[in-house]
């Protein structure tokens, strides 16, 4: 068998780099196309046998054809080593030896990670992985002197012999740092990596300043545990011994990203070590922590939480300047604050004109069982590098106490080796570090920023630590646990084990340590602060002033509409279309209906009221930002906020948004087509509106339904977040809601849910049925001093329904009408013949007046609750009182009985009725279902349902 042959050999044998690792082989491939001398000789050898060409200088390199040798690459991948043996005959023991290490050398980047030192509790044998031992490369003891070319490595030589690779392979991969980040498709990052890692062998060279620091940040992280423990006996605190390496990450974090260049930190984490971070990060003053323990601290909020979901700002100072710090409000569904932080981010990364995330940087901690458990956790990540939604990377901390919430045995907590797995769908690196290194700790913490601020990507810090404690401290853990917390209570902890080393080495006198520990209690018994320099004074130009919306008080009233001159002003611009942009037939028939609505010629449609809302809002300085799947268009295809051109030839050109084009100095009009999540992309808006008050920040679900799929930010954020944690917002929720026969899934946005948790004038339910309605409904969300979650049921049918449609005058005069009233002329002015008066909000509406002319019922009035909540009385009373004579108040609706608003307003439809009158009920029976699947069956339903709002009071009658 000749040389070649033996290349192909050695290379066919090993499915490594054949397999999974072909991107490798590129890579090679690539430097030999520029330089044939700069890869060891057996890849030239490699690549010229297999071009089937005589070895060539740098300048022919480029000419050789590149497809076909990658098409080589799979083709030979396919075969086997059989076949590649066949082809080129005999081997040779020289050249089989130069291609194993540079299989060696692509192991240990790829899979060394599973031999680090991770594990501060060593509980673990280290497995046998052959992939990592020379020996299965054919490469012997024989062997450790012998000289291979390395330049393909970061070592600092050209050359090395096999016992000093391996033993800088082991160093750089294999020791308390752990890196994954060889699936990572780009080459320049991975080359950053391994230049990163492999130049300084994984391992930090820090002054002694630096490391008496690294020595206080695990000072203060233990001495505040440990000071709550025996202060505070019993009280929940969710502990961070264990994983104190963890507030130095911190620490590092912020100098390293504020001299980087950014002033904006957001952080979202869960309550494992939440108090250390308020007191040891962000300066929060102990004696203010001390006194929520107390229970002295001020309550000023209806319902308050506890001190381990509290949010807090500071400013601190860096090496770059000041940087603010933001620590987002968590309920305790860990992982949920991811999206609102990554919202939140990108909120202030567009106040500022930051298109890259220079100035602002997200960072989330997870804890390990939620990291790999919590289906928000991937979708969050689905949203990083997509145009809506893009924050410039995330930095990721896990607190990987290896035990998750109960389970210690990762074959019951999570199906994947390593809990950051999830990460890879985004080849996101991972940087595994022992928590009981907190100098390689801060080192990946370094590195992690880098990479960050320089390739603008998600990155993950996995602290491998433990939980010296229960979940919370009043668990007993060995009680299922017994063999880790036997191991538990025999360390030292990493405060002790680091203060040692340092004393070892003479950075510390030996009583060092403890006097440092004594320093930081003192600072706690004072209530003094523990981070030093946190600026008092400091106010960022960009800071958003929420003053002119807080302690406001109710009110429906707000000037909605607009002078004539300004419609059509503003009409004829969204109506306008670029000469070079052709837009699709039916679109424009749509631009054409929506002009003529413009000059007064037709009545206006819910498209052209909700564009001429978004219009004269952006040209009045107001932003408007949506999003939702397929919210450009309108999943009904009413919207068209984005015209397509229809002749284009690249898929990301030829658009044109003309509500982006409404006036030279107006405010961004964002719309954005989401992925095909929920429960992330409304966590992320909700998050953008808490920090932008002027905006009209609105999520569209596709259907009203979909909502099941964000309940979580709903029920934790959108409903209680003011009067748990005094946060106002003013996000809008578009849910489409209807019964037109289209089954289960397709009908009812649950009006039922969004009543019951409606409190406190804590949010709008509305459920509008003209276009002139949701015109003064979206102007009245931003022109009011005041931001409450606005809830809207959508319509269906009457986006295109004529009797849906608004006259010109409506909309410049004129405002939201919480009821509306009998609008039949005839009935009005004989008010005192009406016996029957039917309630009702929505499309049911439209059916109801048809019925009522079909059986000419002149003696029955029709009042619409457009609003919901805050239900109106004062306007519903005094409609009642119109009709004196009305003996039966009848409350009609689509939804089954035990869902949509029945339970919710029937007390107060009760208790604006009149003496002697009766209430009762029109609609579906109570069901298990939101609505039957069978079409006939929705129609029979629905007629019932309308005959008997006419028909004698069965069933339940409430009497005044």
């Amino acid at each position: 068998m000749s040389q070649t042959a033996s290349v192909y050999q050695a290379f066919g044998a090993n499915s490594y780099l054949f397999g999974g690792n072909a991107p490798y082989v590129e890579e090679m491939y690539e430097k030999y196309l520029t330089d044939p001398t700069s890869v060891p000789e057996s890849w030239r050898d490699y690549f010229d046998a297999l071009q089937n060409v005589p070895a060539v200088d740098g300048s022919d390199a480029r000419d050789i054809p590149h497809m076909p040798v990658i098409a080589a690459f799979a083709e030979l991948a396919k075969q086997g080593t059989t076949q590649v043996v066949a082809a080129y005959g005999a081997d040779s023991d020289l050249g089989r030896k130069r291609v194993a290490t540079q299989q060696l050398i692509a192991a240990y980047r790829n899979i060394g990670v599973r031999w680090a030192n991770l594990d501060p509790l060593k509980r673990a044998e280290r497995e046998n992985i052959p992939e990592l031992d020379p020996a299965f490369y054919g490469l012997t003891d024989a062997d450790l002197e012998t000289v291979f070319n390395t330049s393909n490595t970061y070592f600092g030589k050209e050359t090395m012999s096999l016992r000093e690779l391996l033993n800088a392979l082991r160093e750089t991969y294999c020791g308390t740092i752990g890196a994954e980040y060889m699936y990572i498709t780009d080459q320049t990052q991975k080359r950053w990596w391994q230049e990163k890692l492999e130049s300084i062998r994984s391992k930090p060279n820090f002054t002694a300043d630096k490391k008496k620091h690294i020595l206080y940040n695990l000072t203060a992280a233990e001495g505040l545990e440990r000071y709550l423990h025996t202060k505070y006996v019993g009280q929940k605190r969710f502990s961070l011994e264990g994983g104190e390496s963890f507030i130095a990450s911190m620490d590092e974090l912020i100098q390293q990203a504020g001299a980087r260049g950014v002033q904006e930190i957001v952080i979202g984490m869960a309550h494992r070590g939440r108090l250390n971070v308020l007191v040891n990060v962000m300066g929060k003053m102990p004696k203010d922590l001390f006194a929520e323990f107390e229970h002295t601290a001020p309550e000023d909020l209806p319902a308050g939480d506890v001190k381990y979901h509290q949010g807090f700002s500071s400013d601190v100072s860096t090496p770059g300047g000041p940087v603010h710090l933001s620590l987002a409000f968590n309920p305790s569904h860990l992982e949920i604050v991811n999206p609102v932080v990554e919202g939140s981010a990108r909120a202030r990364m567009d106040r500022r004109g930051d298109k890259r995330g220079d100035q602002v940087l997200p960072v989330l901690v997870h804890g390990d069982a939620a990291f790999a458990g919590q289906g928000v956790v991937m979708e969050t990540l689905a949203l990083a590098q997509t145009r809506g939604y893009f924050t410039g990377g995330t930095v990721h901390i896990v607190i990987n106490n290896q035990i998750g919430f109960t389970t210690s045995d990762p074959r019951d907590s999570r199906s994947t080796l390593y809990c950051t797995d999830v990460v890879k769908m985004i080849e996101a690196p991972v940087l595994h570090v022992n928590g009981d290194d907190p100098e390689a700790v801060v080192l990946a913490t370094q590195l992690a920023v880098e990479f960050r601020q320089t390739f603008r990507k998600d990155v993950v810090i996995d602290i491998v630590c433990f939980r010296k404690l229960g979940h919370n401290e009043q668990d007993t853990p060995s009680l299922t646990q017994p063999l880790m917390y036997k191991k538990i209570a025999q360390h030292p902890g990493t405060r002790k084990l680091y203060g040692d080393k340092l004393v070892a080495q003479g950075v510390l006198p030996a009583d060092g340590p403890d006097e440092m520990v004594k320093a930081y209690r003192a600072m706690l018994d004072e209530g003094r602060r523990t981070v030093d320099p946190v600026l008092t004074n400091y106010k960022s130009k960009y800071a958003v002033d929420w003053a002119p919306f807080l302690g406001r008080k109710w009110t429906d009233a707000a000037d909605t509409a607009i002078p004539l001159s300004e419609w059509k002003r503003l009409a004829e611009r969204i109506t306008t279309v670029p000469d070079n942009i052709t837009p699709h037939q039916l679109v424009k028939k749509v631009l054409a209906d929506r002009a003529a609505m413009g000059r007064g010629e037709i009545n206006v449609d819910w498209g052209m009221g909700e564009h001429m809302a978004f219009a004269s809002l952006v040209a009045s300085g107001y932003g408007v930002r949506l999003s939702g799947e397929d919210c450009g268009r309108g999943t009904f295809t009413h919207r068209h906020a984005v015209i397509h051109d229809q002749n284009r030839e690249k898929w990301d050109e030829g658009t044109y948004i003309p509500l982006q084009n409404v006036a030279d100095n107006q405010a961004p009009f964002t719309v954005i087509d989401s992925i095909l999540s929920e429960e992330a992309v409304l966590g992320f808006e909700y998050g953008y509106a808490s920090n932008d008050p002027n905006t009209l920040v609105i999520w569209e679900a596709q259907f009203g339904d979909f909502a099941n799929g964000a309940q979580v930010v709903i029920d934790q954020f959108i409903a209680s977040g003011e009067v748990k944690w005094g946060r106002v917002n003013g996000i809008t929720l578009f849910l489409p809601h209807g019964y037109e026969g289209q089954g289960p899934e397709h009908s009812s946005a649950r009006i039922e849910r969004f009543m019951q948790l409606a409190a406190d004038t804590n949010m709008q339910v509305v459920q509008p049925t003209t276009a002139s309605q949701i015109f003064h409904l979206l102007r009245r969300q931003m022109l009011r001093n005041l931001r409450k979650p606005l809830i809207v049921f959508t319509p269906k049918s009457l986006l295109r329904h004529k009797d849906a449609t608004s006259p010109l005058s409506e909309f410049i005069k004129g405002g939201f009408q919480t009821v509306i009233p009998e609008q039949n002329a005839d009935i009005v002015k004989n008010a005192q013949r009406v016996k029957r008066v039917i309630v009702c909000s929505g499309k049911v509406y439209y059916d109801l007046v048809k019925k009522r002319e079909e059986k000419g019922a002149n003696d029955v009035a029709i009042v619409r609750i457009e609003q919901l909540y805050p239900f109106p009385h004062k306007v519903f009373a005094a409609e009642l009182k119109r009709y004196p004579n009305a003996t039966d108040i009848v409350w009609c609706q689509d939804e089954p009985q035990n869902q949509g608003p029945w339970f919710f307003v029937q007390h107060n439809i009760h208790e604006n009725m009149l003496d002697g009158q009766r209430l009762g009920y029109a609609g579906r029976a109570a069901s298990a279902s939101p609505a039957v699947g069978y079409a006939h069956l929705h129609q029979e339903q629905q007629k019932a349902l309308v005959e008997a709002a006419f028909g004698r009071l069965k069933g339940f009658i409430l009497t005044k």
